[in-house]
C-alpha cells in the first residue's frame, strides 16, 4: 500500500513535536492496518474518513482518504475538533 500526503497535512506535520509525531506515527499505522476505522463522512466531504486519536492526552483529527482499487492511502489534513471541517471543505 502506498501512502501520499497533501501540503496542509505536511505543514501540519511540520509543527508538531517529536511526541506528538510519534503519536502521529502510531495512529498512521493503525489505519495501514485496518483503512477502513475512520469514521466515513456525508456531503461535501463524502470522499474523506476521519480517524480520531488521542495525541498526547488530546483528541486529534486524521483526514483521510483510501482508494481500494490502487491500495493508496492518502493523508489530507490533522488538526483538533476546532474548525477541522469547515477548513476541510
Amino acid at each position: 500500500m502506498t501512502i501520499s500526503q497533501t501540503k496542509a497535512f505536511a505543514k501540519a506535520v511540520k509543527k508538531l513535536k517529536t511526541n506528538q509525531k510519534s503519536d502521529l506515527d502510531a495512529a498512521v499505522h493503525a489505519l495501514l492496518a485496518a483503512p477502513e476505522s475512520g469514521d466515513p463522512k456525508k456531503g461535501d466531504l463524502s470522499d474523506v474518513r476521519v480517524y480520531k486519536f488521542n495525541m498526547v492526552n488530546q483528541l486529534a483529527l486524521l483526514a483521510y482518504s483510501y482508494d481500494e482499487a490502487a491500495p493508496r492511502l492518502t493523508l489530507l489534513a490533522l488538526g483538533t475538533h476546532e474548525n477541522f471541517y469547515r477548513d476541510m471543505k
